[in-house]
């Protein structure tokens, strides 16, 4: 199969620490964290009381989509949307939401992978448990009727493409992904097959993830994966590559990217952004080490030397990683899988930086919210610092390539940015990004 270049058109992002790109960019090069504690999570005698949620009121959404879309949505459909249209419009395509939902046309050739992790709980605790529960003592004959007409769009898995595909008018596939902490990368990975095989000329690709205690509580009654020791200083939390690192900090938003075949872009004069080169994902099989929450490194080094080998780029060309890094114990570990799959010499490893130590992990938002990161840093030439890692993990300091973490701003052209994700199950997934230089 003769492989099609697959450029990107659009950004959208509702992230903690900035709603729109602007201000997501803006929070990255300041190094501004979206980390605060919660006050329900207090009250519900969570371990760990702090958290990272978007910034996005009812004025926020109404802003975006009509009031009597909202009703509709659940969270994280409500971000995934706000999202989606900040891509489209990013792209150079028209957007008008409420033409195109009475009697817009469909684009036959654009479809949307968008991967949720955990979604829908709000619903399922807000509306659906709560109808449950009084059921018994309700007047007879209501049984659920209470809960509304919406109730089962909101919860189901695909919720989040369904929204997306609906306020875009997509014709092509439109599907969930669901796939731990890989979610958002490994539906980029989808997208980008899709382009390959010939069944869409664009594709709309990300993650999103609610932010409802109920998300949250499994993993604080697993007591060491979340960070619990920074409560009272919420904006430390999040300690990847640190010395203090404790365990993740939950968070939640949305991102999604427009990606489309060189060849649609050009015929429509979009700008391109990047080029994405080569992705890939895969698992380790939960064998040799792995288990449902540790990765096996044998599997993590094969998914970064499949998209290298993919790309036919020289490792020492690569100009930044976006680890997975999520402030846990795997962060040491991570590392030596990527000099393992690099092959450098720590001398000569790459910047490596933690996009989670502002944002906390966004779950199955995670990888999109990221690789926006990524892109956005590509096309105006800086890297993000990641904070709360001055004092850089002892584990990683042996390794040598504590030097490589950039703990300012930097002003760098990037021309190879890498880009992974390591999930629940085992599960890898790997993107290359490629500045675009007009040719």
């Amino acid at each position: 199969m003769n492989r099609k270049r697959v450029v990107v058109t659009g950004l959208g992002v509702v992230a903690p620490n900035g709603v729109g790109l602007a201000a997501f960019r803006e929070a990255l090069k300041a190094g501004k964290s979206g980390i605060t504690q919660h006050e329900e999570l207090k009250r519900l005698n969570f371990a760990a009381q702090i958290g990272g949620t978007p910034p996005v009121g009812e004025e926020e959404a109404l802003a975006v989509i009509p009031e009597s879309e909202i009703h509709k949505l659940s969270e994280a459909m409500i971000y995934a949307v706000m999202a989606s249209l900040e891509c489209a419009k990013s792209a150079g395509l028209p957007v008008d939401v409420a033409a195109g939902l009475k009697d817009g046309a469909v684009d036959w050739n654009a479809g949307a992978v968008i991967g949720c992790g955990i979604g829908g709980m709000d619903t399922i605790f807000e509306q659906m448990v709560a109808v449950i529960r009084e059921a018994p003592t309700a007047d007879a004959g209501r049984g659920m009727v209470d809960m509304g007409t919406n109730i089962v769009p909101q919860v189901m898995g695909s919720s989040v493409s369904v929204a997306v595909g609906r306020f875009l008018g997509v014709g092509g596939q439109t599907s969930t992904n669901s796939s731990a902490c890989n979610t958002g990368t490994e539906a980029i990975f989808e997208g980008y097959k899709h382009l390959q095989l010939g069944y869409a000329d664009a594709m709309y690709v990300g993650g999103a993830e609610g932010s409802h205690y109920a998300i949250w509580a499994g993993f604080d009654a697993m007591r060491d994966v979340l960070c619990s020791r920074y409560n009272d200083a919420p904006e430390k939390g999040s300690q990847p590559l640190g010395a203090g690192a404790c365990g993740f900090v939950p968070s939640s938003g949305a991102g999604v990217l427009r990606i489309e075949t060189l060849e649609s872009a050009q015929k429509r004069g979009a700008k391109i952004l990047c080029e994405l080169v080569a992705a890939y994902c895969n698992s380790g099989g939960q064998r040799n080490g792995g288990t449902m929450t540790f990765p096996n490194q044998e599997g993590v080094v094969r998914c970064i030397q499949r998209v290298l080998q993919d790309s036919g780029i020289d490792p020492a060309r690569i100009s930044l990683i976006n680890g997975h890094l999520t402030s846990t114990t795997a962060d040491p570990r991570e590392v030596e899988s990527w000099l393992k799959a690099l092959g450098l010499e720590p001398a000569h490893f790459p910047l490596i930086q933690a996009t989670k130590s502002m944002i906390g992990h966004s779950l199955g938002a995670a990888g999109a919210i990221e690789s926006i990161a990524v892109v956005d840093q590509i096309v105006n030439g800086y890297v993000h610092p990641s904070i709360n890692c001055d004092e850089v993990h002892p584990n990683i300091q042996k390794l040598g390539v504590a030097n490589s973490i950039p703990h300012r701003l930097l002003e760098r052209r990037l021309d190879y940015v890498i880009k992974a994700s390591f999930g629940f199950g085992d599960v890898n997934g790997c993107l290359l990004f490629k500045r675009w230089d007009g040719r």
